[in-house]
């Protein structure tokens, strides 16, 4: 099992131990794989250190506070209760910083901004057409919108991942809800989506499972594992 997210990696990493999962993670929506027992980044796909502060500026401009991830910690320029909830959701600590445009000085890992979804919405519409094909630009959750490199996504991840491990991805199932999961599903195989998955990741599945509330991912799994222990 290859667990594949937009966390950061120090957030993931304590429900891999606690799984006993040894293989590499993807975090922080594919610019990030790591080996979950030593901690070595085995891929690291920063933000341009300019394009990261016309990003910080846009979207400043908009009126929206803004998440900074460097070397795996969280920098904001205050501590608002966004950053504040976003923090204890994820149980990781808050660095603040001030102003971010005069702080940041080196490529950022990741830029997330939060708000009301329908908010959001309009914001996403915007920076894409600002930023068409420089950044990777998507939603994790519907009050997260999160900025990356343009070489960045889920997919993009598990492909170094595939290589790396030698695995054919025609062989390999993915699993997702939300819309920054689209290119993940795309690139694998074979595609299964959550009931209650986000538009563009229906239309992308091969397969809808239950949704999260009723554990669909896991009927799958093991449906799956029954059929392979089965005699023949």
């Amino acid at each position: 099992m290859i667990v594949v997210t937009g966390r950061m990696f120090r957030s993931v990493r304590p429900y891999l131990a606690e799984a006993r999962i040894e293989t590499p993670v993807v975090c922080y929506q594919g610019a990030v794989v790591a080996e979950p027992d030593t901690g070595r980044f085995l891929r690291h796909e920063p933000i341009p250190l300019e394009l990261a502060r016309e990003a910080i500026a846009a979207v400043e401009e908009e009126g929206f506070g803004l998440n900074c991830y460097v070397g795996d910690e969280l920098y904001v320029a205050s501590e608002t209760p966004e950053a504040r909830r976003y923090a204890e959701f994820q149980h990781i600590p808050i660095h603040v910083v001030g102003p971010l445009l005069d702080w940041l000085d080196e490529p950022p890992t990741k830029l997330v901004t939060i708000g009301a979804p329908t908010v959001l919405d309009g914001l996403e519409e915007r920076l894409k057409a600002r930023f068409d094909g420089r950044m990777f630009i998507s939603k994790s959750l519907p009050y997260f919108l999160e900025l990356a490199s343009a070489d960045v996504t889920k997919g993009s991840g598990m492909d170094f991942v595939a290589e790396h491990l030698g695995l054919e991805p025609k062989r390999v199932v993915a699993f997702g809800d939300g819309e920054n999961d689209v290119e993940l599903l795309e690139w694998a195989g074979y595609a299964v989506a959550v009931a209650n998955a986000h538009e563009r990741v229906l239309a992308a599945a091969d397969h809808v499972c239950p949704p999260v509330d009723e554990e669909g991912v896991a009927q799958v799994i093991e449906a799956y594992l029954a059929l392979v222990d089965s005699p023949r």
